[in-house]
C-alpha cells in the first residue's frame, strides 16, 4: 500500500490499511491470491476513496453465489450474492446486482441494496435503507429511512433514522476531499462519506459528498455535515 497513515486518514487511524477489509477479507489477504490488476489496485491503494474502486473489481467479478444463510420467498435478488451464516434477508429486499454479506446479519425488511456493495457480519440493514455501491464492516447498523451511497463505513457505526449521504456535486465535476497535505482530486465524480469507527449520527444528519467523519463523532438531530468532521485540536 503507498502513502502514509495520514493518507489514510479517518480509517487508518484505527487499523493499516493493508488490515482493511474489503468483502470481508483484508487487503493483505486479498493481496496473496490477487490477480495483476487487482494487485495493483491493492499496491497504489493510498487513500480511504481507493477502497472503493478495489471492491468494485473484487465484488464486481463475483461469478457465483455463496448462500450460508436464509433468503425470504419474498425477497429478490438480481445479481450474485454471497450470504454469510445466520445473515436473514427479510421480505420485501431487492438486491440489485452483486452483492457481499457477512455473518448473523439482519438485511430488511423492504430496503434495496445495490452493487457492488460488501456489507461485514453482524450488520443491520434496515426498512426503507438504500445502499449502493459501499463498503459496510463489522457491528454497523442503517436501520430505516436512509440512503449511503459511493461510502465507506466503518465498524460499530450507527446511521439514525433519515440520515442521508449526497455523493454527486450540482456541477457533476469530479469530488475534491481535504487531506494533510491538502485538498485532493479524487479521479472519482461520485464519492459519498467516509467514516471512521465507533461514529454515531442523529436522526435526520444530511453529509455533503466527499466528506469524511473521524472515529468515535457524532452529529446531533438534523445536523449538516458540510466539512470533514473532526475533533478540535
Amino acid at each position: 500500500m503507498s502513502g502514509n497513515l495520514q493518507d489514510g486518514w479517518p480509517l487508518t487511524l484505527t487499523r493499516r490499511m493493508e488490515d482493511f477489509p474489503v468483502a470481508n477479507r483484508t487487503l493483505g489477504g486479498w493481496l496473496k491470491c490477487a490477480d495483476e490488476t487487482l494487485a495493483d489496485l491493492i499496491h497504489s491503494c493510498r487513500y480511504p476513496w481507493d477502497l472503493l474502486a478495489i471492491n468494485e473489481k473484487i465484488v464486481g467479478e463475483m461469478s457465483e453465489d455463496e448462500i450460508l444463510g436464509e433468503i425470504h420467498p419474498l425477497a429478490v435478488v438480481e445479481g450474485r450474492l454471497a450470504l454469510g451464516k445466520g445473515s436473514r434477508i427479510l421480505p420485501g429486499v431487492f438486491i440489485e446486482g452483486n452483492v457481499v454479506i457477512g455473518e448473523n446479519c439482519k438485511i430488511g425488511p423492504n430496503c434495496y441494496i445495490r452493487g457492488n456493495t460488501s456489507i461485514g457480519s453482524g450488520c443491520h440493514i434496515g426498512q426503507s435503507v438504500e445502499i449502493k455501491n459501499s463498503i459496510i464492516l463489522d457491528g454497523t447498523n442503517v436501520g430505516h429511512l436512509s440512503y449511503v451511497g459511493d461510502s465507506i463505513l466503518g465498524e460499530k457505526v450507527n446511521f439514525g433514522a433519515g440520515t442521508n449521504v449526497s455523493n454527486l456535486r450540482h456541477d457533476g465535476l469530479n469530488q475534491r476531499s481535504m487531506t494533510e497535505s491538502g485538498l485532493v482530486d479524487t479521479g472519482r465524480r461520485k464519492l459519498g462519506v467516509i467514516v471512521g469507527d465507533g461514529v454515531h449520527t442523529g436522526i435526520g444528519t444530511m453529509i455533503y459528498p466527499g466528506r469524511k467523519i473521524w472515529p468515535n463523532m457524532s452529529t446531533r438531530p438534523g445536523d449538516v455535515v458540510q466539512a470533514d468532521l473532526r475533533p478540535v485540536e
